[in-house]
């Protein structure tokens, strides 16, 4: 993970560690929101990867979708 991901990444750490335990575990999407969003960090980069997650926040909300939702997988390891 790059330095800047792991600038990026450092809020999501807060929240898990934070605020997570006090809302619950009730999350729509497999992985959670924050997992999503670590992973689409170390595999995406910080600039893409807070995209992929901030989409994925705009996402959850009680009108939206639920399910496996995994991080898309980078253009150069697609056939």
């Amino acid at each position: 993970m790059t330095l800047m991901a792991r600038l990026f990444a450092l809020p999501v750490h807060g929240y898990r560690l934070i605020f997570s335990p006090w809302v619950g575990f009730n999350c729509r999407y497999q992985p959670t929101c924050s997992a999503y969003a670590l992973e689409a960090l170390e595999k995406h980069g910080a600039f893409k990867g807070a995209v992929l997650a901030a989409r994925r926040i705009g996402r959850c909300h009680p009108w939206g979708g639920d399910g496996y939702d995994p991080v898309p997988g980078k253009e150069e390891d697609r056939p």
